[in-house]
């Protein structure tokens, strides 16, 4: 039995088949948003490279590129179809495409759903690939003589200073490695020295920020180094005082930043899997209705169109075998008596055993 069957008379098919070929201009267009989206998060990301550990975080702009270019293609395609399909004499040049269209439909339309999704679960993958390259970026920060490393310091900066945080996950993180280059120090420093000598890996560590890490709306001055020392600054104490430098580490500032951009890119890749469907379910019906009305032979008559022409379980079983029965044409049995396949050509002997040759002269 068909599933959601509907009858269509010739009027009808012609007045979807119009409101169709005008959607599936529309979906043109909503093609093109998906592709400026994925491009657009492909150069916010492209921008903060240096930051990024090499993943899979540009999978999905990739993929939402992909998926735009294809539904303009797709729905272009669609467009010319659902306009011949409004006159029945036209419509029989597409009965042969009509039905792989859809399916290629389908398909990519589904791939609309795993974008809009992958918006919602990259979540993991884009914070560790942010705390590795964060980890890394502010462990060269002071290598602004290397080749490679140069620019990492003013790139580090600048993110510090435009995301307002200080730090992978804080500013303690700076207390950790050295971040003045060897250059700045002077050896002949006794301070210096004891720092160096204090330190196993032999580093100057030193509880200090970059200045990066600096809030400009403080009233106070910065207080940039000697931030744990409350008796190097007058009227200090650095456990009850707010300090005057970015708390938030980038990591969670960056990763709240494309959070915010990737599920704004899924609502509105949401909608648009919505919207393709309905024009998809639509296509169906135009597809179902043509083919019955051509098979009838009666261009002005009524006829039926459906989703699924059984139901979906027969639906499923139907595909389902089809897809074991795949590549089996040519394979040769290999159950017991059945491996030879000759069994049951008779012998040409006719049941004769004792047959004398002749010798060979």
């Amino acid at each position: 039995m068909a599933v959601l069957k509907v009858k269509f008379t010739k009027t009808r098919r012609e007045k979807l088949a119009q409101i169709l070929w005008i959607l599936n201009w529309v979906s043109v267009v909503s093609g093109i948003i998906l592709f400026s989206l994925g491009l657009f998060l492909k150069i916010e990301i492209k921008k903060r490279n240096e930051v990024m550990a090499k993943g899979d975080v540009n999978s999905l702009p990739n993929m939402l590129i992909s998926v735009g270019v294809i539904a303009c293609i797709i729905n272009f395609l669609g467009g010319k179809i659902c306009y011949d399909c409004s006159d029945a004499n036209k419509c029989s040049r597409w009965k042969l495409v009509m039905l792989p269209y859809i399916v290629c439909t389908f398909c990519f339309t589904f791939c609309i759903l795993v974008g809009a999704l992958m918006c919602y679960t990259m979540r993991n993958e884009l914070e560790e690939s942010l705390y590795l390259g964060l980890r890394d970026a502010i462990k060269f920060y002071k290598d602004t003589d290397i080749p490679g490393r140069c620019f990492l310091k003013k790139t580090v900066d600048m993110l510090q200073i435009g995301f307002q945080c200080c730090g992978n996950n804080g500013f303690r993180d700076w207390f950790e490695i050295q971040w003045v280059s060897a250059r700045y120090l002077n050896m002949a420093s006794k301070e210096v020295l004891d720092r160096l000598k204090s330190n196993v890996a032999g580093k100057f560590l030193v509880d200090g920020v970059p200045f990066s890490c600096c809030n400009p709306s403080s009233p106070r001055p910065c207080i940039q180094y000697q931030l744990t020392n409350n008796s190097a600054h007058y009227n200090y104490d650095f456990l009850t005082e707010e300090l005057n430098i970015w708390v938030k580490g980038c990591r969670e500032a960056l990763l709240d930043y494309y959070t915010a951009i990737m599920r704004s890119i899924g609502i509105a890749a949401l909608f648009i899997w919505l919207f393709e469907l309905s024009v998809l379910i639509g296509v169906r019906y135009l597809q179902t209705a043509m083919k019955n009305v051509l098979l009838l032979g009666d261009l002005e008559g009524e006829s039926d169109g459906w989703l699924l022409e059984n139901s979906f379980v027969e639906t499923a079983k139907y595909n389902i075998n089809i897809i074991k029965n795949l590549g089996k044409a040519n394979q040769i049995s290999t159950v017991s008596g059945m491996n030879d396949p000759n069994i049951d050509v008779q012998n040409t002997n006719c049941g004769k055993t004792n047959v004398t040759t002749k010798s060979i002269p």
